[in-house]
């Protein structure tokens, strides 16, 4: 009765969640005296789970899951929680999982918990903390069903390492062609940058910035802490950035552990979509911005001038600490 997570991937590589995802089911198994098992579709780098906690990786190798399909996908990491009579299935909070989720709860019978924020709470009856109401309160939520499947919220445990022996196995499960019936195109490429779902650090950009020739001054911030880049609603809207790097409630949701919004106002749906990131840093001309009543750290200033010289400052505290 291992726990069974599913580590994420993109172009055959592990993505940051999975080690987190992996790390929050080593504790987990631990209370219940159980193991771990991962099951990775088209992964090249299973090994990479053993640094925090993973025991087996059930491998999945299959040309027809290149691209991504929910049912294909829900299908594969229903059987495989069959195979391995796993009750307590983990999956991530990224767009892909929370697609996911419903479908593997729905095929495995099982009752399901989204956003959740910390270890089980208790395990007879089964309890776990989840944010709601947009990040605003919490919520207990108990699980009264043999099979349950949870949802983590991004940052919410942390990445821990905890060395274990793994060992691989490989899987072929039965496919319904119906299930490639619907086909997806992806439209969005990483091209090497860091991407808003994996950062730890995002730096964000509103009307504040004037401009689209501006936006130099958010991407030299970015490259200097290791970000990635995101824009308000109104910004892509009009066209001065891709709809990709549009994040909020309507957009992207972000839980950073450092979110900088730069000339952003603050309306309630971009707040609400960024609440969860650890800390938050606003610089904007108008004290009176809603920002300012949710940011951790706040400048008041206009970005053109204040950005380059944060940006300057933190090149020569790198500079001084390699």
């Amino acid at each position: 009765m291992s726990i069974l997570l599913y580590a994420e991937s993109a172009e055959g590589k592990l993505k940051k969640v999975a080690f987190e995802l992996s790390s929050y089911a080593k504790k987990v198994a631990e209370t219940l005296g159980t193991t771990v098992t991962a099951v990775t579709i088209n992964c090249n780098n299973n090994a990479e789970l053993s640094k925090y906690g993973t025991d087996k990786v059930v491998k999945i190798i299959n040309p027809s899951l290149n691209d991504f399909n929910a049912k294909a996908y829900a299908d594969a990491i229903k059987q495989v929680a069959q195979k391995e009579n796993s009750q307590v299935i983990l999956l991530s909070s990224t767009t892909d999982s929370l697609y996911l989720a419903p479908l593997v709860s729905v095929a495995l019978q099982a009752g399901y918990a989204s956003n959740v924020v910390s270890l089980p709470l208790a395990i007879n009856p089964f309890q776990v903390k989840r944010t709601a109401f947009s990040n605003k309160a919490f919520n207990i939520t108990e699980i009264n069903t043999e099979v349950k499947v949870l949802s983590i919220s991004k940052n919410s445990f942390g990445i821990v390492e905890n060395n274990t022996s793994l060992t691989e196995e490989d899987f072929t499960p039965n496919l319904n062609q119906e299930d490639f019936a619907v086909k997806t195109e992806a439209v969005e490429k990483a091209t090497g940058k860091v991407t808003i779902a994996d950062a730890d650090i995002v730096v964000s950009g509103g009307r504040g910035m004037k401009g689209p020739e501006n936006w130099h001054i958010i991407e030299d911030l970015a490259n200097t802490l290791g970000a990635a880049t995101a824009c308000s609603k109104p910004v892509s809207d009009i066209g001065w950035r891709p709809h990709s790097e549009h994040v909020g409630q309507t957009g992207k949701p972000v839980a950073s552990n450092l979110y900088i919004a730069v000339g952003i106002s603050g309306a309630i749906q971009h707040i609400a979509g960024i609440n969860s990131s650890k800390v938050k840093v606003v610089i904007n001309t108008d004290p009176e911005a809603p920002f300012f009543k949710v940011a951790d750290y706040g400048i008041v200033g206009d970005a053109l001038e204040v950005v380059p010289q944060l940006t300057e400052k933190l090149k020569a505290f790198k500079a001084q600490n390699h």
